[in-house]
Order: C-alpha cells, then structure tokens, then sequence
C-alpha cells in the first residue's frame, strides 16, 4: 500500500477560558468545527480534541481488528469499538477500548486473544503507546 497523508489544522483566537477555535480537515468533514473551553473542559455540547483522538482511535481499531480476524480466517459480520480517553491535571494518560463483535465459529476465549494482538498491530494504539497506557476489553456479541 503507497503511503497516505492526511491533514488537519485548528485556529484558536482569544484567552483559554474565553477564546474559540475551530478545526478544519482536508476531507471537509469538519469544516469550521467550533471548540471552545467549554466543550474541552466543562462537558458542553461540540467537540474536542480528546473526543476526536478517541475517535481515530475506535475507528482504527475496529478496521484493525476486522483485518486480523479476516487473515486468521474469521471474517467478522461485525466489530464495535468505544474508546474512553482520560486527560487528568493536563496530561493525557490512558486509553481504554471496549470491544465488541460479531464473529462466526470462533469462542470467546479466542476472541479476546485475536482482540489483544489485533491491538498490537493498530496503527494508533502504536502511536499512543508511547505516551499512555491502553486497555482493552473484548466480548463476543
């Protein structure tokens, strides 16, 4: 597969706590998508950076774990992932995945073991591991 880059950018005007940003991405998906403190901090409605690496993170996942169990010889009628990141006094610190799929012919302790090394081999589990612990909790629906 040829390399692939993907492109975001963010402007932020004002102070933290009364300013607003907006984030753009190259697919239009988000097109001036407004963050503010209070979506980052205070649980208001919008979005936020943590929401949006957790995001990447569930989707990446679920493409991940789906491409493993195919090569394993278990194609998944399904994978679900939730992603719960934690930003504590300012750090990102832990990752925590919640999996859940439907796969045909294959047991549940099998399952969870497919789950464990399909998340080694996820392109942003790899990029966050350095900076924070990941876990991971997998049920065969």
């Amino acid at each position: 597969m040829a390399a692939i880059e993907r492109s975001a950018s963010a402007t932020w005007k004002g102070d933290l706590k009364g300013g607003t940003g907006r984030m753009d991405a190259t697919s239009g998906v988000l097109n001036a998508t407004p963050y503010t403190f209070a979506t980052r901090f205070e649980n208001a409605k919008g979005t936020n950076p943590e929401e949006l690496i957790a995001a990447a993170h569930a989707a990446c996942y679920s493409m991940a774990f789906a491409n493993y169990l195919s090569q394993q010889g278990h194609v998944p009628e399904s994978i679900e992932t939730q992603a719960t990141i934690s930003l504590e006094n300012g750090t990102i610190n832990r990752m925590h995945l919640r999996t859940r799929g439907r796969v045909s012919g294959l047991g549940a302790a099998d399952f969870r073991r497919l789950a464990d090394e399909a998340e080694k081999k996820c392109p942003v589990s790899n990029l966050l591991r350095s900076g924070l612990a990941i876990t991971l909790e997998a049920e065969l629906a």
